[in-house]
């Protein structure tokens, strides 16, 4: 049945999950494990697409705890209904899948210096947080340095899809990302000293 329902809002047919949503009400599935499902299929399937899905489905997964049933039947319906209707992206769990697949394949290294904890005694002398740009003093709140480790700079796990309103994050991250290749590209060597 869960997964019924999970296909059926992924599938955007809000009558379908509704009605798996009922069968497992009716048959005393537990309503916390439901909330749980809609919780991840929120950031799983609708993501940037709808940035609203998640506090809805989190929305109905409190009213569960604060309600409890027959009541909260209302509000896991409501959350099913605006994820089935919401637009779909699955950009998010791949991007954290990428990434974690990187750091299992060992590609880590050392966190650059200037973005360190410089804090507490002795961080100077280390050079921790030496050259660090505050980006709220840069146009667009964005300032060129390197912020990931040497090994995975210039990776790119958020593929941001054009649906929804992730076409408003993923025209940010063009942008964004071509103010951080200049900072990648003023640390590459010029081509003729190869």
């Amino acid at each position: 049945m869960i997964s019924a329902f999970i296909k059926s809002i992924r599938g955007s047919d809000a009558d379908a999950a509704v009605h798996y949503l009922a069968r497992m009400i009716e048959a005393g599935e537990d309503p916390r494990f439901i909330a749980r499902r809609l919780i991840v299929h929120a950031s799983e399937d609708v993501g940037l697409a709808d940035p609203t899905a998640l506090p809805a489905a989190v929305a109905a997964a409190q009213a569960v705890e604060f309600v409890g049933l027959p009541e909260a039947r209302i509000n896991l319906a409501q959350a099913t209904i605006h994820l089935a209707l919401a637009p779909k992206s699955n950009a998010v769990v791949k991007a954290i899948g990428a990434a974690a697949q990187d750091v299992r394949a060992g590609l880590a290294g050392p966190v650059p210096s200037h973005l360190r904890d410089a804090s507490y005694p002795g961080s100077a002398r280390l050079g921790h947080g030496r050259g660090y740009e505050y980006p709220h003093d840069y146009d667009e709140g964005v300032v060129a340095q390197q912020y990931a480790p040497d090994a995975v700079t210039g990776r790119e796990y958020y593929q941001p899809t054009r649906h929804g309103a992730e076409a408003r994050y993923a025209d940010r991250s063009e942008r964004i990302k071509a103010i951080l290749a200049r900072a990648r590209n003023a640390e590459e060597p010029d081509a003729e000293e190869h």
